[in-house]
């Protein structure tokens, strides 16, 4: 299985590891994931809960495609609500 890798401008190997998902059950909305994405691959949604009939913002991938697998949303993620994978080649 050979994985997708690039280069650093400083020369080392590196491999991206692309959003797959958000845990709603663990995200607080807090936004710092948002406010780290340059690609706009994140956006916030309202989830309603229906048997508290409240409702709370939370992240959900609103351009998967356009990551670019750099995962600076779950180093910004207080909650490391967010799953990742490699791509193979």
């Amino acid at each position: 299985m050979a994985l997708l890798t690039g280069k650093t401008f400083g020369g080392a190997s590196w491999t991206p590891t692309f959003v797959m998902g958000v845990d709603p059950e663990k995200c607080i909305g807090c936004g710092r994931c948002f406010k780290s994405c340059a690609r706009k691959v994140l956006g916030p949604v309202d989830l309603v809960d229906e048997d508290t009939d409240s409702t709370r913002m939370i992240m959900t991938l609103a351009n998967q495609a356009d990551c670019i697998g750099c995962a600076g949303c779950g180093v910004a993620c207080p909650k490391k609500c967010f799953t990742f994978r490699t791509m193979e080649v």
